[in-house]
C-alpha cells in the first residue's frame, strides 16, 4: 500500500496512520470484550453471594456498566476514524502500471491513419464550426440557458446522438451485455463505494436537500446494483451496458477546452460494466478494450490505445486503459473511451461478494465507457468532414440515420 500511494502521488503517511487507527479499533474492541466478559460473570455470582460480598459485587457491577458504556463509545470511534481512513486510500496499482504523472502514460498501439488535409486541398473546420453549419450544435443558446459548457443538439446533432447510442448498445448487446437505463441520482453509500467521493469529489454535483449525487457515469449505479449481495460464481460474469446522462462539475479545468462540446458539464454515455472472478479479471480487462477498439474502428477513426500512469489513474483503479481519437484540428490524440480494472476495491466498500467452491469472497469489478457521445461526435465530424462542410457518415451508424451516407449544411460555409 506504501508503495501505491507513492506511485499515485498520494500520502504515504496514510497508510500507517490506518493501521495505528485499526490497532486501536482492535484493542478497544478487545477491551470491550473483556468488560462485558466480566460483566456478565458478575451478573452470575451476585445471585449466589451473601452480605459485604454482594455489596462489593454490586459496586464493581455499576462501576462496570460505566465502564462498558465508555468502551462501547471508545470500540465505535476507532472503527469509524479506521473506516475514515479506509476510504481515503485508493486501489493497489498493477504492477505493470507505468509510473509517474498525466503526460507519463504509454502508447501500446496506434490504429488508423490521420487524414492529410493539406494533400485534400482544404482546411479542416473544427466540430463546432461544423455543428453550426449542419444546424446540429448550438452552444450559444446553450450557455444563454444554462451557462458555459452546455449546449443543445438540434436536427442531425440529436439524430446523430440517438444513432451512437442506438449502434454502441447494439454492439454490446451483440457481444452478450444485458442493456440497462440507470438511475442518475444515488445515495452516498454508492457514491462513496465505487470511488467517486474524496479526491474527485469537486467533480461531483450533490443535491443537499435530498442527499442524493448526480452520476458522472452509470459505473456508479451500475456497481451499485448489486450491492450488498452475494452472486453465485456459476452466474459469472455478469455484464451490463448502462445508458445515462453523466454530470461533472468540471472542476478545476477553468480555461480548458472552452470551446465547443468536447469538455462539458452534461453528456450521455453507453457503459460497460462487469463483474467477474478475480482470477478472470486480467482476460475480462483485455476483452473491454477490444470491444472499445471494435467501436471506434467500426466508427472508421484514428486512434491511439494508452496504458495510463499510476498519478492519473483514479482512486478506484489498479490499472486504466485509455482509447484517445485524433483531432483534427488540435493536431492531437484525445480521450474517447477509457477502460478500468478496480479489482476488488469497489466490491469490498458495496459489500458484494461471489460465492465458489471455496465459499464467499469479494468478487472483481471493471468497467469501460463504450460511447461518451458528445466526444465522439467531436471526432466524427472532424475526422469525417468534406470540404463543402458536409460529413461523411460512417457505415456502421447510416442504418441508424435513416440510411444517408452524408450529413449536408444547412447554413451556408464561410
Amino acid at each position: 500500500m506504501r508503495a501505491s500511494q507513492r506511485a499515485r502521488g498520494e500520502d504515504v503517511s496514510l497508510v500507517d496512520s490506518l493501521l495505528s487507527a485499526d490497532a486501536r479499533r482492535r484493542s478497544s474492541g478487545t477491551h470491550f470484550d473483556e468488560l462485558r466478559a466480566e460483566q456478565k460473570l458478575l451478573g452470575k455470582r451476585i445471585s449466589q453471594a451473601q452480605g459485604d460480598e454482594k455489596a462489593a459485587l454490586l459496586a464493581r457491577t455499576k462501576e462496570l456498566a460505566e465502564a462498558v458504556k465508555a468502551a462501547d463509545v471508545e470500540q465505535q470511534a476507532a472503527a469509524e476514524e479506521a473506516q475514515r481512513l479506509l476510504l481515503r486510500l485508493g486501489n493497489v496499482v498493477h504492477p505493470d502500471s507505468p509510473v509517474g504523472g498525466e503526460e507519463d502514460f504509454v502508447v501500446l498501439e496506434r490504429l488508423g491513419t490521420p487524414r492529410d488535409f493539406t494533400a485534400e486541398g482544404f482546411t479542416p473546420r473544427d466540430h463546432l464550426e461544423l455543428g453550426e453549419l449542419l444546424g446540429a450544435i448550438d452552444t450559444e443558446r446553450g450557455a444563454k440557458v444554462s451557462g458555459s459548457r452546455f449546449y443543445y443538439l438540434t436536427g442531425v446533432g440529436a439524430l446523430l446522438e440517438l444513432a451512437l447510442v442506438n449502434a454502441a448498445v447494439a454492439q454490446a448487446t451483440a457481444a452478450g451485455f444485458t442493456p440497462v437505463l440507470t438511475p442518475n441520482l444515488v445515495r452516498p453509500a454508492a457514491m462513496a463505494g465505487t470511488g467517486y467521493l474524496g479526491q474527485v469529489e469537486d467533480d461531483v454535483y450533490y443535491l443537499e436537500k435530498d442527499d442524493l449525487y448526480l452520476v458522472g457515469t452509470s459505473e456508479v449505479p451500475l456497481a451499485a446494483y448489486h450491492m450488498d449481495e452475494i452472486i453465485d460464481a456459476s452466474r459469472l460474469p455478469l455484464r451490463y451496458a448502462g445508458y445515462s446522462a453523466c454530470y461533472r462539475r468540471e472542476a478545476g479545468s477553468y480555461g480548458k477546452d472552452t470551446r465547443g462540446i468536447f469538455r462539458v458539464h452534461q453528456f450521455d454515455k453507453v457503459e460497460m460494466f462487469v463483474y467477474t472472478s478475480p482470477e478472470e479479471a486480467e482476460a475480462e480487462h483485455r476483452r473491454l478494450l477490444e470491444w472499445e477498439k471494435q467501436w471506434l474502428t467500426g466508427l472508421e477513426l484514428p486512434f491511439q490505445v494508452i496504458d495510463v500512469a499510476t498519478g492519473d489513474l483514479g482512486s478506484s483503479a489498479s490499472r486504466k486503459f485509455d482509447c484517445e481519437a485524433w483531432i483534427p484540428t488540435q493536431g492531437k490524440y484525445r480521450e474517447l473511451t477509457s477502460t478500468s480494472n478496480t479489482t476488488q476495491f469497489q466490491a469490498r466498500r458495496l459489500n458484494i461478494r461471489m460465492r465458489d467452491e471455496s465459499g464467499t469472497r469479494p468478487l472483481t469489478t471493471l468497467n469501460g465507457t463504450l460511447c461518451a457521445v458528445a466526444r465522439t461526435i467531436v471526432a466524427v465530424l472532424e475526422n469525417h468532414q468534406q470540404a463543402d462542410g458536409s460529413v461523411r457518415v460512417p457505415e456502421i451508424l447510416r442504418p441508424y440515420l435513416g440510411g444517408r451516407d452524408v450529413l449536408e449544411p444547412v447554413a451556408p460555409a464561410k
